[in-house]
């Protein structure tokens, strides 16, 4: 299986310049990890979008996934109590 191409969005890359370093490393890890598996175990289908989530310790990394260009593109990251609020 071909790997998937990750692109993050630049508001999600703004969230992610602001997280502590040490965590920001593991979040880096847990993207990364998303192109060989864009489904890891963990990882929820929300509930009236086409986005999914993965847990990263306190922190959420909502992505969506495109299928027939193998592209994620990660839309959200945030603190648990931040992430499904709406902008």
């Amino acid at each position: 299986m071909a790997g998937y191409r990750i692109e993050i969005k630049k508001s999600a890359a703004k969230e992610l310049e602001k997280i502590v370093q040490k965590d920001r490393i593991r979040i880096i890890e847990k993207i990364r990890s998303l192109s060989s598996d864009p489904n890891p175990a963990g990882s929820e289908k929300l509930s009236g979008d086409s986005k999914y989530r993965i847990r990263q310790g306190d922190y959420r990394i909502l992505y969506e996934i495109f299928e027939t260009t193998l592209i994620i593109v990660v839309v959200r990251i945030a603190h648990r109590r931040e992430a499904y609020r709406k902008n």
